[in-house]
């Protein structure tokens, strides 16, 4: 009954660390194996590119190196193509890394103070937004798209965590405990506890 108990527990958890897991990519998700950036009700492909140093290789959010970067925006429904939308890079002033949300925007005073690169807005009829920024420091960034859409007085925003230059410990830490618990999971289910229960009371009495 308890090791059935416990194990519960543990795939309660290890769902959980998942979930993190998923959460933490911010506002870029994978769909249909497609980097999608959800921007109120519509999506857009969201793609980075290095040229310099990985050619054609596609990036959804971290990139590897601090230098020339495109940013490509192909709008994926066409109430988009008529939106004035704008994109700016800020720098992570306040250290919330993955977990930066839309409403942390209100906590920096002056938004264009810690701003690394911001593209004015304009509509992209065609359905694609290019920017080109040159990265000279590694760090955290966040990535805010903001959409005005016609005959809507509220803009809608997309913000995106990503990181440049190399990885600290990254998803490092989540997948050993994953792993820890997985292998605690299935030490409980092929009976590990009882047995370590039997032997501690035999040895105790």
């Amino acid at each position: 009954m308890h090791t059935k108990l416990i194990s519960k527990y543990l795939l309660l958890a290890y769902v959980m660390l998942c979930c993190t897991n998923a959460y933490s990519h911010g506002g870029v998700f994978l769909e249909d194996d497609l980097c999608v950036i959800q921007i109120g009700f519509y999506k857009a492909h969201f793609t980075i590119y290095q040229p310099q140093k990985s050619k054609h290789k596609e990036f959804c959010e971290d990139i590897p190196n601090a230098i020339e970067s495109v940013f490509v925006m192909e709008y994926l429904h066409d109430g988009l193509r008529e939106a004035s939308i704008d994109f700016r890079i800020i720098n992570d002033v306040l250290d919330l890394g993955r977990f930066f949300k839309e409403e942390d925007l209100k906590k920096i005073k002056d938004i264009n103070q810690v701003t690394e690169f911001y593209q004015a807005p304009s509509v992209q009829q065609d359905g694609v937004l290019l920017a080109l920024h040159q990265f000279n420091n590694e760090g955290d960034y966040v990535g805010i798209v903001t959409a005005n859409v016609p005959n809507n007085d509220n803009p809608y925003i997309a913000v995106f965590p990503f990181r440049v230059g190399s990885q600290k410990w990254g998803y490092i830490p989540i997948i050993i405990v994953l792993a820890l618990f997985l292998q605690l999971n299935y030490w409980l289910m092929s009976g590990g506890y009882a047995r370590l229960y039997r032997k501690f009371k035999a040895i105790k009495n």
